[in-house]
């Protein structure tokens, strides 16, 4: 939790960026995993954090708009909760912690938001992603669930992005912490990991630095040696040498602030001379797009010019040929790197998805383009400082989809098919940093970049 006053002006700020009404903001409950007593670790909605800072179960918070009045919604224990979890701050100390002088009783929500639709005052939310809220807002509100997010408020929406978008020092602070919380989780991968290993047994040694260091990964680990498939959660493979291994795994301190990096190693300690050579051609790519990342250019053209970067790369090696210019326009590189270059990150590992991936991650006119890889950029915005972005290019081969666009004879005078059927076995690459935008340009996050070139790699995974 960060000081009082860093809430109470978030609350203020936001208050007036909207024209009018209430603001309602729900909180998240405990989630059974397979009975209601068995949880799974409780984790707070980012918007409820960081607007109100309170990490417990069962509250909501209203803001008035017209009135500036502010309350927190949510019960007491009772003896029973304090036989099973010891004395607990009253609801009304945990709200003046964070500005808040008001309290209500959980129950006194749906009164609250039923008398202001009454007198016809417009009830501002944003969209929901867990049953239980979506069930609550369908009975407050009268609506169906499976309608309850239609009317959410996309002016609510975007006061919330603008204001979240740009990280206060406080947050960035939270970041880096995250950031050298990942790094030791990957430089553990480097050390630990060797043939004939199970999957797994990488992935708990890296979690396992997480919860004793933070509060726990900021997704499910990724780990695996087929990395053509982007997000495999499969851990089940002997590592064999000969192999690369694709790692995107994150971190999330008890502030919940998270980070994401991704690293591509090679079993048994060394790549092979393709390898290396198609590894180069991301590296290069990531630390491409970090020295191009400034304030006043749009990430999306950050994405085409590393993609731009990669088709050369992979002309150079037999697998792209033509105009690069030409095969850039036309999405070649869509083959190789379905996927865009980065996305916002924060609260969330994919910073404020829940709120709409466009909303949040375009600017207002700014259109995503349909097309295999870009058309999955999750940020193309102007850059400002104060963005905090990733950059993680990669280079796949992914057989179905070779096959696919040869069977349809698709840029057949751009990609060398049949110099691709000999990387069917190759896997994936991909390389992840976290990048703070600033004044000049960006910095990398953390203390410390993980090993990236070929000989920083081989030379960590040596000793």
């Amino acid at each position: 939790m960060f000081s009082k006053e860093t809430y109470i002006a978030r609350r203020k700020k936001l208050a007036t960026s909207v024209s009018g009404g209430i603001l309602v903001f729900l909180g998240n409950n405990e989630s059974p995993a397979n009975y209601t007593d068995n949880t799974y670790t409780f984790r707070q909605d980012s918007t409820f954090l960081y607007y109100f800072g309170l990490d417990k179960p069962g509250l909501a918070a209203v803001i008035d708009i017209d009135s500036g009045g502010e309350i927190v919604f949510g019960n007491d224990v009772d003896i029973d909760d304090i036989i099973w979890m010891g004395p607990q701050k009253s609801i009304a100390d945990q709200a003046a912690e964070v500005g808040v002088g008001k309290t209500y009783p959980f129950a006194r929500l749906a009164g609250f938001v039923a008398e202001a639709l009454a007198k016809g005052r417009t009830v501002h939310y944003i969209p929901q992603y867990r049953a239980d809220n979506i069930i609550l807002l369908s009975e407050i509100l009268d609506r169906k669930p499976a309608t309850v997010n239609e009317g959410a408020s996309e002016e609510f929406i975007k006061a919330i992005v603008a204001q979240r978008l740009i990280k206060e020092p406080c947050e960035i602070a939270e970041i880096d912490r995250a950031c050298d919380l990942g790094y030791a989780m990957h430089y553990t991968a480097m050390k630990l990991m060797r043939p004939g290993m199970i999957e797994q047994e990488v992935v708990g040694a890296m979690e396992g630095v997480v919860i004793s260091g933070g509060y726990m990964p900021s997704f499910p680990t990724i780990l695996s040696q087929h990395g053509e498939t982007l997000h495999n959660h499969m851990h089940d493979k002997v590592l064999e040498v000969g192999k690369l291994c694709v790692i995107d795994a994150g971190a999330e301190v008890p502030s919940h602030y998270c980070s994401d990096f991704t690293r591509t190693l090679p079993v048994g300690g060394k790549f092979d001379s393709r390898q290396a050579d198609i590894y180069t051609i991301v590296s290069t790519a990531n630390t491409f797009a970090a020295e191009m990342a400034r304030p006043g250019i749009t990430y999306r053209e950050v994405h085409l010019a590393a993609c731009r970067l990669m088709l050369q790369g992979l002309k150079n090696v037999g697998l792209v040929k033509g105009d690069i210019d030409e095969a850039l326009a036309l999405g070649v590189q869509g083959l190789f790197m379905p996927h865009g270059l980065g996305h916002n990150m924060g609260l969330d590992v994919h910073d404020m998805e829940n709120l709409g991936e466009d909303l949040v991650g375009y600017d207002p006119g700014q259109e995503r383009i349909r097309q295999l890889g870009l058309g999955s950029l999750r940020m193309a915005r102007k850059l400002v400082p104060g963005h905090v972005i990733t950059d993680e290019p990669g280079i796949y081969f992914i057989p179905a989809l070779i096959e696919q666009w040869r069977s349809e004879g698709k840029f057949s005078d751009f990609i060398n098919y049949q110099a691709l059927e000999s990387y069917y076995d190759f896997g994936g690459i991909r390389l992840e940093d976290d990048l703070l935008i600033t004044e000049s340009g960006c910095r990398r996050l953390g203390q410390r970049r993980l090993p990236v070139t070929v000989e920083e790699v081989e030379a960590a995974m040596a000793c």
